[in-house]
């Protein structure tokens, strides 16, 4: 039978997200209880509970390391009511290379994922360890994998493929793509308010956040998308510097003495917007001193450039635009940031109508303009749908590492 109650986890480098959904013979799932933990890594990070009825409690926790942020949620957990009842538990799992749908967790898939650490050791350390602590505490519950990357193996090879020496390159080493959860759901919510579009339009997706990408989509299915083998690539970020020179990269190993390792950190946590402004990889503050700081001028409008650059590239390669999405943090909430990207854009028929934008309305563009839609992206719903319509023939027999 399909799961009753589900549970989904979403664990960022500084953030855990987990709800909790019930589901009903009709395979519609809705959310019972929300919990966001803002601040991994820190000892004073926020816990915060959402209720349906949008009532909210927020606590100071210590989180100061993975162990302490995984100990803070369990016991949370464990001491609900709603969370005794679920069976079944999906996981977000940014890497997924190969895998084309989801997945039951079992020790081969675990032990599968654990030799990716090296490609996207951002990520899965602490995914596996979340998925780990879910198994000790939920000892007989399935927990299905629910990839990021899966959205994205539709790209055909000419985008797919790396241009490798062929020595280097095999099977495993290609673009692989990420916010793939994020765009299936934006697809999904496309398809409720243009059906056609969704399913016969050319169409552009800007996933705007501390981490961000973008990605094309034509007939229903992606063509291509900014990040590649990995999620530092693509456009620049908050704090991750999206596609750089290979020979900048050879240039600080070979001649400035920097370590692999420090090179991996500098690029994840140091570059982006934080590297060029030196202040802060957070727009909002970016925002606030650009005008009397220079250099964070600099970044929020390298951001801006290299965005619209890409939405004009992806239009090229659809052979013309029929749709624009924003979503995520930054795309949902920021209409200025919205407005610089797109002001240079009238060639492909993009115009923002300006009150539209600023009221953060679901179309934001003008009559005149092909749609500018802001859609308010949610990967946990996505997770809780994916895990509602999994095989449960898969899940009868699980053994998870």
């Amino acid at each position: 039978m399909q799961p009753s109650c589900i549970l989904t986890v979403n664990g960022g480098s500084s953030s855990i997200r987990c709800a909790i959904y019930e589901g009903n013979a009709s395979n519609n799932v809705h959310p019972i209880t929300r919990i966001k933990l803002d601040g991994v890594g820190h000892r004073e990070a926020t816990l915060s509970v959402f209720a349906s009825d949008n009532s909210q409690a927020t606590s100071i926790v210590d989180a100061s390391s993975f162990d302490k942020a995984i100990d803070v949620l369990m016991d949370l957990l464990t001491s609900m009511d709603q969370a005794r009842k679920v069976d079944a538990i999906g996981h977000r799992i940014v890497h997924g290379m190969q895998h084309t749908q989801p997945q039951l967790i079992d020790q081969d898939l675990y032990n599968e994922l654990q030799q990716l650490h090296s490609i996207d050791p951002e990520h899965l350390p602490f995914e596996l360890a979340l998925v780990k602590a879910f198994t000790n505490r939920f000892k007989d519950v399935p927990q299905i994998a629910c990839f990021d990357t899966v959205f994205h193996r539709s790209i055909p090879e000419v985008a797919r493929i790396l241009p490798l020496p062929a020595s280097y390159r095999n099977d495993e080493i290609e673009r692989y793509g990420f916010h793939g959860l994020s765009y299936a759901y934006l697809m999904q919510q496309l398809g409720t308010m243009d059906a056609d579009i969704a399913v016969h339009g050319r169409v552009v997706l800007a996933h705007l956040g501390n981490g961000a990408s973008l990605a094309a989509v034509q007939n229903g299915q992606c063509v291509d998308t900014t990040m590649s083998f990995t999620p530092a690539s693509g456009i620049m970020m908050s704090t991750r510097s999206g596609d750089i020179d290979p020979g900048v990269l050879y240039y600080l190993c070979k001649s400035r003495g920097v370590s692999l390792d420090d090179l991996q950190h500098s690029l994840n946590h140091g570059a982006g917007m934080l590297g060029v402004s030196g202040v802060s990889g957070d727009i909002r503050k970016l925002l606030e001193i650009e005008g009397s700081n220079a250099n964070a001028a600099l970044a929020i409008a390298m951001f801006c450039y290299q965005i619209r650059k890409c939405i004009g590239a992806y239009a090229a390669a659809l052979g013309g635009l029929d749709t624009l999405v924003f979503a995520g943090g930054i795309g949902e909430n920021s209409a200025v940031i919205r407005s610089r990207i797109c002001e240079e854009l009238a060639f492909i028929g993009i115009r923002l109508d300006s009150e539209m934008n600023d009221g953060n309305h679901l179309v934001i563009s003008s009559k005149q303009s092909i749609p500018v839609r802001v859609i308010r992206t949610d990967e946990e719903l996505m997770i809780a749908n994916l895990v509602m319509q999994f095989n449960p023939n898969q899940m009868a027999s699980q053994g998870k590492g």
